[in-house]
């Protein structure tokens, strides 16, 4: 049976359109947009300004060549897609940003934010990568403090403790929105298709709970529908996929793809560009908000902090709500915190879960496509031989 897409109506057609419109009406409206690339940048700043978020492109293949011809071709595809996207003039949302916040998650995305530092007003943030040590907080609190200065100045405004209150509520109610929605994923049999997580991820990310509510409000209603009427992707015995690893969009999506036609579900995305963004609650009504903010921030488990026990205690709570048979850790190449990070996880799934692992190194090509089509069909028989 063919399944009515879930985003079928006003955001019909790709996801970059309808986001796009979205952000154009805001500016039209005379809201600023600020560019950013990772999880990391606090979007309840942005909101407490009057500021409107916009996720910056990074995902194509396309514009690979383009990023090489300053960087070198050894390097992460996504750092060579975004810059090469700017090269080229082609992101139309790094167009309508009047400030683009970076961080500093690797050395190769640092570096990049130098190269782009003369096309807009540009501020990085300094992310400690030992957050359990004593220090770090503070740290980042001030990194945290110092970007609103930035965007105060930069805006000519200012916020206030009430306004940033306000925020963090309407981003605790966005997030659990988000995550109601991406709960029907790990039903037995899902409901809800890794195209349509993704889809709600990049939607959710420049949108306030507010404007969310009507949209999902309705959506999970269709979602119910689903339920009752006893429609849902994949076979009725489908192996179920947790994704983990390196934030995955557009070209790099082959591998969802590629789960999909050897006849697994994605049950649930543990990266940037699924679960990470949206499954934790900062503090409210602390008296202190930049600090339940900044501490929100600082516990989100990225590779590129260390130890980094977070993201293996959170791989087990996904695998206890999600119950998969599989876990495949997605690599893109020349990440070298996920690809040494990956013998950890993969210990941790078969040691303390007993599940089949699967590692995939790739990048935004489609050459190797066939070769982890063939990977992905063999570990699924073996997790369907273990039932």
């Amino acid at each position: 049976m063919e399944i009515e897409p879930l985003f079928d109506d006003e955001f019909a057609g790709a996801p970059a359109k309808r986001i796009l419109a979205k952000l154009l009406k805001h500016k039209e409206e005379g809201r600023s947009i600020v560019g950013t690339y990772c999880g990391y940048a606090p979007l309840e700043i942005f909101r407490s300004l009057g500021l409107v978020p916009a996720v910056l492109c990074a995902f194509s293949n396309g514009t690979v060549a383009a990023g090489e011809a300053v960087l070198p071709s050894n390097l992460c595809p996504l750092i060579k897609s975004s810059l090469g996207f700017i090269e080229t003039d082609t992101c139309p949302f790094f167009s309508i940003s009047q400030v683009v916040i970076g961080e500093t998650t690797c050395d190769g995305k640092k570096k990049m934010f130098e190269l782009i530092a003369d096309r807009r007003p540009l501020y990085v943030m300094d992310l400690p990568q030992l957050p359990d040590r004593e220090g770090a907080l503070q740290h980042w609190i001030g990194v945290v403090k110092e970007m609103t200065v930035f965007l105060e100045k930069t805006f000519d405004r200012s916020s206030s403790a009430d306004a940033f209150e306000a925020a963090i509520r309407d981003a605790n109610e966005r997030n659990e929105m988000v995550m109601k929605i991406f709960s029907y994923a790990a039903l037995n049999p899902p409901v809800l298709h890794w195209s349509e997580m993704l889809d709600l991820v990049f939607l959710a990310t420049p949108l306030s709970g507010k404007e969310l509510k009507e949209i999902l409000t309705e959506k999970i209603s269709v979602l119910d529908e689903r339920v009752k009427a006893g429609v849902y992707f994949g076979g009725a015995d489908a192996p179920r996929v947790l994704i983990t690893g390196s934030p995955l969009a557009g070209d790099s999506a082959k591998v969802y793809r590629c789960i999909s036609e050897e006849g697994g579900v994605i049950v649930g995305i543990d990266s940037c560009t699924g679960f990470k963004p949206f499954n934790s609650r900062i503090a409210e009504d602390t008296g202190d908000p930049l600090t339940a903010i900044a501490a929100r921030y600082l516990n989100i488990p990225c590779s590129c902090m260390t130890p980094n026990t977070r993201r293996l205690e959170e791989i087990s709570r996904l695998i206890e709500i999600t119950k998969p048979d599989v876990v495949v850790d997605v690599v893109l190449h020349a990440c070298h915190s996920y690809n040494i990070e990956s013998s950890k996880v993969e210990r941790h799934v078969r040691e303390k879960h007993g599940i089949a692992f699967l590692k995939v190194v790739t990048d935004y090509a489609a050459e190797d496509v066939g070769q982890i089509r063939t990977r992905i069909g063999a570990v699924l028989e073996i997790a369907k031989g273990k039932r």
